[in-house]
């Protein structure tokens, strides 16, 4: 038995000792080599700024009321198109007891007056024809019996109004139904059946009955951060990213950059609009999320090298070339066109030369 174990470990042994001679030598050689080098390349590069925003109609409307009352009837549904002048809504008057009462009231009131004032046209008229008056009294007369049958007739139809929702005289008819003010889409609603309305006045701002867009006029509009709004100019291409449409390819222009900043999240960022020039068939929709690209420059068929190769000295950049015996020779260039991850060379270096990597820094 001991001499059976004696056999198995002259085998074993040899074996592994060549094992971990092969694996030093391995992972030694693997340490040793250090960061690769890396080539001097030729491609595309393009420096840009970025904007974050949404999509949104370039003209949004808020339909609302100059009549109080509730809503009685719908005649359009979020999400329709409807034609400028077609109806949206209905509104039924809804007067408390005691505003009809004063209606009615002032129509009373009117009579009164307008029948006194006619009693005294008849007495003006009288006297003229005895000469007794002038041409001005008769005049002032007629006038005010004309204004105060204006006033009855105004009354009476406030009255109509309210009682029956609408007023027919002549050729023109007042109702209380509401119409669209353009040729849109019905974006939202903020009323159901039967809710209040109040109207829109001098005073008052009015309820926000419905909101309409026409949705083929859509633009981008967001914000970009105070350090890339100097480099900006009105009219630079823009490519736009949906985050809900990974795959679409919308193009667009920088067509206005605000004047003023704004605060937002503790940053200073200036408010911008993009016009869309193409969508290349993709629809698009109110409130997308999406990201600008602001194109500043690009640059074709240029020679490339990460920018964490360089090393700046008295405003001057230099690289470490990797010789033939592997060593390294510092070398002055001059760059161009940066897009903050990889930089333009005009001068210093060809296509294909290696690049050594810096050297880590030591943590003390």
């Amino acid at each position: 038995m001991k001499r059976r174990t004696l056999i198995v470990l002259v085998f074993l042994i040899p074996l592994l000792a060549a094992g971990g001679w092969a694996a030093k030598r391995k992972f030694g050689t693997k340490k040793d080599e250090g960061p690769k080098p890396v080539a001097v390349t030729r491609g595309e590069l393009t420096d840009k700024a970025m904007a974050i925003g949404t999509i949104e109609p370039r003209v949004e409307v808020g339909v609302k009321s100059i009549l109080a009352g509730v809503v009685r009837k719908r005649y359009a549904e979020v999400g329709d198109y409807v034609k400028k002048g077609a109806p949206l809504l209905e509104i039924s008057p809804n007067p408390t007891p005691l505003e009809l009462i004063e209606l009615r009231r002032s129509i009373e009131m009117r009579q009164i007056e307008l029948k006194n004032l006619q009693k005294e046209l008849e007495r003006q008229t009288e006297l003229k024809k005895q000469n007794l008056n002038s041409d001005t009294d008769l005049e002032l007369a007629q006038r005010r019996v004309d204004e105060s049958m204006v006033q009855l007739s105004l009354s009476q139809e406030r009255l109509a109004l309210q009682e029956s929702g609408k007023i027919v005289g002549g050729d023109n008819a007042v109702e209380t139904v509401i119409r669209s003010p353009i040729d849109g889409f019905v974006l939202e609603d903020s009323i159901e059946i039967g809710d209040p309305v109040v109207p829109l006045t001098p005073y008052q701002e009015g309820t926000v009955l419905m909101r309409m867009a026409a949705m083929k006029d859509l633009i981008f509009r967001g914000t970009v951060d105070e350090i890339d709004v100097g480099r900006l100019t009105e009219g630079m291409p823009v490519v736009i990213k949906i985050g809900a449409l990974p795959d679409a390819q919308v193009k667009g222009k920088l067509s206005k950059i605000w004047l003023k900043a704004r605060k937002q999240e503790q940053a200073t960022v200036f408010p911008i609009e993009i016009v869309l020039t193409d969508v290349k068939g993709t629809t698009l929709r109110a409130g997308y999320s999406a990201n600008a690209e602001v194109i500043i420059a690009r640059r074709d068929s240029v020679l490339l090298i990460p920018e964490r190769l360089i090393t700046q000295r008295n405003d001057s950049s230099f690289v470490t070339v990797k010789q033939a015996d592997d060593t390294g020779a510092e070398r002055h260039i001059k760059t161009g066109l940066s897009d903050a991850i990889n930089v333009e060379v005009l001068e210093g270096l060809t296509e294909g030369e290696l690049l050594q990597e810096k050297p880590p820094k030591e943590i003390k």
